[in-house]
């Protein structure tokens, strides 16, 4: 691995791990003083209290359909494994923890090998399609809930 990709994917662990404690520092606060997780519905609620949270949660529900977009077919595209999970764990987790993870992978994988030049290889496979097409109508309904349009 080149300096250059030792230096890209150091960046990138750091970015995962200050989102990580960014962002479930502020979770643990917020369940713990709301009756625990059982108040998620009250917590998309609140992302709707203000013009600020409302911009933000659909700024956030869009790069992360974005985000999901890319590391599938540049997983498909590149033979990445597992690029599911980080779908998921962006969902579960934080797309802010698991989008610069997802790219350390990518930058591992480049690093390995060039990227295959077989077409059938870059060619997302239909649960790859239905999940970005589920994941689509999830982000739109998010969004259009937390701004008031649905």
């Amino acid at each position: 691995m080149a300096q250059r990709q030792r230096v890209i994917c150091g960046v990138l662990g750091f970015m995962a791990l200050f989102a990580l404690y960014g962002t479930w520092s502020q979770n643990v606060a917020y369940f713990a003083s709301g009756g625990g997780p059982a108040s998620f519905t009250a917590f998309v609620l609140d992302a709707k209290v203000t013009a600020a949270s409302r911009s933000l949660a659909v700024d956030i529900a869009v790069t992360f359909y974005a985000a999901s977009v890319f590391m599938v077919l540049e997983a498909r595209k590149l033979g990445i494994r597992f690029v599911w999970a980080y779908v998921l764990l962006g969902l579960l987790v934080a797309i802010s923890v698991t989008f610069p993870l997802f790219l350390i992978a990518r930058e591992l994988r480049l690093a390995k090998e060039p990227p295959a030049r077989d077409a059938t290889a870059r060619a997302p496979s239909t649960v790859d399609v239905v999940g970005l097409g589920l994941l689509l109508i999830l982000t739109i309904g998010l969004s259009g809930f937390v701004i008031g349009v649905f």
